[in-house]
């Protein structure tokens, strides 16, 4: 983990980048470590407590088991181990977590709470997470702006379970996206796609320590609510 967030390190993938051309392929980090629905929810007390809480059993009715007397299905997220080389980075081993993207998020500010969010949705979550993240940040959205400005959901990456990317993947893009920016990806090399449903579900809590208020938003493309008390 250390290696993971150290300066040299990102460095050395940002050199990856091309801005002005597509990639065909990215290979795997030093660290080299895909069906079913996820449940994210956040919450806050008057206490100023706040949980970002994300739920996935992985694929349809998971392993199929459930505890007796205990009402829930065991997860069946172990299968994206690599079981058939015991050399591979995710080889099934004692103590091992296996690939997944449970990633509930939390936002701090100056050292303090500031967004407790989320975004589920399989592969978009890492994606979606770090598009929200630019939307609040860098781009100065309110929580339910962030979540409602058009997505970008990228596929056919290289997976730590044996598939490569070897032709760039296919960039997929919600409405809204300007055309003038369209030209530019395919200018680029990139292969755009559109898509419905397959941008994620979002919810977030924002919190102003000043004035001791909190804030709250929804998804807007699927099932979400927000709600205060």
């Amino acid at each position: 983990m250390v290696t993971l967030l150290s300066d040299a390190y990102t460095e050395q993938r940002r050199n990856l980048i091309h801005p002005d051309k597509a990639a065909d392929t990215y290979p795997a980090g030093d660290m080299e470590i895909e069906t079913g629905n996820t449940t994210y929810l956040t919450v806050a007390d008057s206490n100023g407590n706040m949980v970002s809480l994300i739920q996935s059993i992985y694929s349809e009715f998971a392993s199929g088991m459930v505890p007796d007397g205990l009402g829930f299905v065991l997860r069946n997220r172990g299968q994206m181990f690599n079981v058939q080389d015991r050399g591979h980075a995710n080889a099934l081993e004692p103590g091992k977590r296996p690939f997944h993207t449970i990633i509930p998020a939390f936002i701090t500010k100056d050292g303090k709470p500031w967004v407790s969010f989320g975004l589920m949705g399989g592969a978009v979550q890492p994606q979606g997470h770090a598009q929200i993240i630019v939307n609040v940040v860098d781009f100065g959205m309110n929580l339910q702006e962030a979540g409602d400005a058009p997505r970008m959901r990228h596929t056919g990456s290289s997976q730590p379970t044996g598939s490569k990317m070897t032709n760039g993947g296919t960039l997929y893009l919600e409405s809204g996206i300007p055309p003038e920016t369209l030209r530019e990806l395919r200018k680029k090399g990139h292969r755009i796609g559109f898509g419905v449903g397959m941008f994620g579900g979002y919810q977030a809590i924002g919190i102003d320590l000043e004035n001791k208020v909190y804030s709250g938003a929804s998804e807007s493309r699927k099932d979400g609510q927000a709600a205060g008390y």
